[in-house]
C-alpha cells in the first residue's frame, strides 16, 4: 500500500495549489483517531486514481496556517483543489464507498 506524502505549510503553495491535476489534501493530527481509519481508504483510493488525483495529507496541529487558511476545524477534513481552489470539501471519515461516491467527478 502507498503512503500518503505529507505537505507543510513551507511546501502547500508549490504542492498543492501550483499542481497540474486534481489534488485531494487530508487535514488531520496523530490524536485523531478518524484520521487514523480514514488513513488506510485514502492510500488506496491514491492507488486506485493515481492517474486522475493526488492525495495528500497535512498534519493541522504543525501546520496551523494552512489549517485556519482552509478552515480544518474538524478533523479528518479533505479539501479537493483544482486549479489552485479549492471545490469540495468533506467532512469526517467515511467508509470508502461513501468517499468514492462524493469524489466521483474528481475520479474520472
Amino acid at each position: 500500500m502507498t503512503h500518503l506524502t505529507a505537505v507543510t505549510d513551507a511546501t502547500f503553495d508549490q504542492t498543492v495549489l501550483s499542481a497540474d491535476k486534481t489534488t485531494i489534501v487530508e487535514f488531520w493530527a496523530p490524536w485523531c483517531g478518524p484520521c487514523r481509519a480514514l488513513s488506510p481508504i485514502l492510500e488506496r483510493l491514491a492507488e486506485e486514481h493515481a492517474d486522475t488525483i493526488t492525495i495528500l495529507k497535512i498534519n493541522a496541529d504543525e501546520n496551523l496556517k494552512s489549517a485556519m487558511e482552509y478552515h480544518a476545524m474538524s478533523l479528518p477534513v479533505m479539501k479537493v483543489f483544482q486549479g489552485g481552489e479549492v471545490v469540495k470539501t468533506i467532512v469526517g471519515a467515511k467508509p470508502k464507498p461513501a468517499l468514492e461516491f462524493e469524489l466521483a467527478p474528481y475520479l474520472t
